[in-house]
């Protein structure tokens, strides 16, 4: 009988934890924040793979979600998350790196996830980054490869002698990018310039400059250029200069090849995150960064044809 006792006082506690840890009755929903910097299709992506995740463990009942859309501005996302920390949401997707800066100024106590975030050590500015902050943020990267991205450049156009690197300039995590993509191909003897732009009011003219001074162009992940794509595009396929993306959804618009990973996946890697800490099973502060395993080769074949270029074996069209 003693036995007996135990053991459902051992079952009973560990239900009371589990409820603790969710911070939730079983009648009670689950609310959670999705902060994101603004809507594009790699974006979109993220977010919906995360919804799918917890609404196939949790049920579409048991859940709140409050989407919260900046529209490209990151003051806006400093809105969405403090509103988010007012209403005592039980969790916050912070989708990008300006959400994710907005959202860890915001709280230090409601747990984070990020998505679609290059390099949380630059973009939370932790020294000797090591995987873990050891604070309420983790989260997935989307980070390719980047010494494997500068190669792919050299080994599409292996005569390549200049190379411009567009980005936005407000974006830490593109400067982080840009940095070590210039690194590795000025060590290749590459000559490398960068053409930094601030907003899409001014992308069309600095890609006009960029197209005028190199042979073909690297855009890193950088949601700005992302959602400025179609700009980009005007000018340099005209100009007949190749565009070498860091992420599938702009090389799509505006690229010839990317090293691409599937954004909608990264969303349900970091849905099954989440789920792990609604459970109880793990502590934020212990949770590593995760990254996307397989970067896939892809191109543009649409673009491809347009410039004449042909991709190597190994690349796959973009859609197939």
């Amino acid at each position: 009988m003693k036995k007996l006792l135990t053991i459902i006082l051992t079952v009973l506690l560990a239900m009371t934890m589990t409820a603790c840890n969710i911070g939730k009755k079983e009648d009670e929903k689950i609310i959670i924040g999705i902060c994101q910097i603004e809507a594009h299709a790699a974006l979109d992506a993220a977010t919906q793979g995360f919804k799918d995740a917890l609404i196939a463990e949790f049920g579409k009942d048991k859940l709140v979600f409050i989407d919260g859309n900046a529209a490209g501005d990151p003051a806006t996302c400093a809105t969405i998350c403090n509103g988010f920390v007012a209403d005592g949401v039980d969790m916050i997707l912070a989708n990008s790196t300006p959400a994710l800066q907005a959202a860890a100024a915001a709280t230090t106590t409601i747990p984070i996830l990020g998505t679609s975030v290059t390099e949380y050590g630059v973009a939370l500015n932790i020294e000797n980054f090591n995987g873990l902050t050891g604070f309420n943020v983790s989260g997935t990267s989307d980070l390719a490869p980047l010494e494997e991205q500068a190669q792919m450049i050299i080994d599409i156009l292996p005569d390549i002698k200049t190379v411009g690197i567009l980005y936005c300039s407000s974006e830490a995590n593109s400067i982080y990018q840009v940095k070590v993509v210039k690194t590795y191909l000025e060590n290749k003897g590459v000559t490398v310039k960068t053409f930094a732009f601030t907003d899409s009011n001014d992308i069309y003219l600095v890609t006009g400059q960029a197209v005028d001074e190199c042979e073909a162009l690297y855009i890193p992940t950088d949601n700005k250029a992302a959602s400025s794509a179609d700009i980009i595009d005007s000018v340099t396929r005209p100009a007949g200069v190749p565009v070498f993306c860091g992420e599938e959804n702009t090389c799509l618009k505006c690229g010839v090849a990317s090293l691409a990973i599937n954004y909608y996946d990264l969303g349900v890697t970091t849905g099954n995150m989440a789920i792990k800490l609604l459970k109880g099973e793990v502590k934020i502060e212990e949770m590593p960064i995760e990254y996307f395993p397989n970067p896939v080769k892809k191109y543009n074949k649409e673009i491809c044809e347009d410039l004449n270029m042909k991709m190597p074996s190994e690349f796959i069209p973009i859609g197939e």
